[in-house]
C-alpha cells in the first residue's frame, strides 16, 4: 500500500498529494474567507488512472469539513462530479447564485 502525504499549501492556494516522494495530484483553489472554490484537479499524466484525483478531492473536502468555517464551490468539473457521487457531503456546497 502506498503511503500518501496530503498538504494544504496555503501560499500556493492548492492541495497536494504525494505518493511516497512523487507528486501525483494537485487541487487548486480560491478562498474568499467564506467559500473555497475548488478550481482545478490535476493528476500528473504518468500517474493517471489510479484514483489520485478522487483521493485528493476526498481529502480536501474532509479538511474543509473539519475546519467548519467555509462552504465549497465546485468550479472544476471533476470536483462537481465528486460531489454528485458523494451526496452525503452536499451540505458543504455553497448556494448557487442566480445569474
Amino acid at each position: 500500500m502506498t503511503a500518501f502525504t496530503f498538504a494544504d499549501e496555503k501560499d500556493a492556494s492548492r492541495y497536494t498529494l504525494f505518493a511516497g516522494d512523487d507528486l501525483v495530484s494537485v487541487l487548486d483553489y480560491r478562498d474568499d474567507g467564506r467559500t473555497i472554490a475548488l478550481t482545478r484537479a490535476y493528476t500528473i499524466p504518468s500517474f493517471r488512472g489510479h484514483g489520485y484525483a478522487g483521493e485528493i478531492g476526498a481529502r480536501a473536502v474532509a479538511d474543509i469539513e473539519q475546519r467548519g468555517d467555509r462552504s465549497v464551490s465546485p468550479v472544476c468539473w471533476y470536483v462537481a462530479d465528486w460531489f454528485d457521487a458523494n451526496p452525503g457531503h452536499g451540505d458543504l456546497l455553497a448556494p448557487r447564485r442566480a445569474s
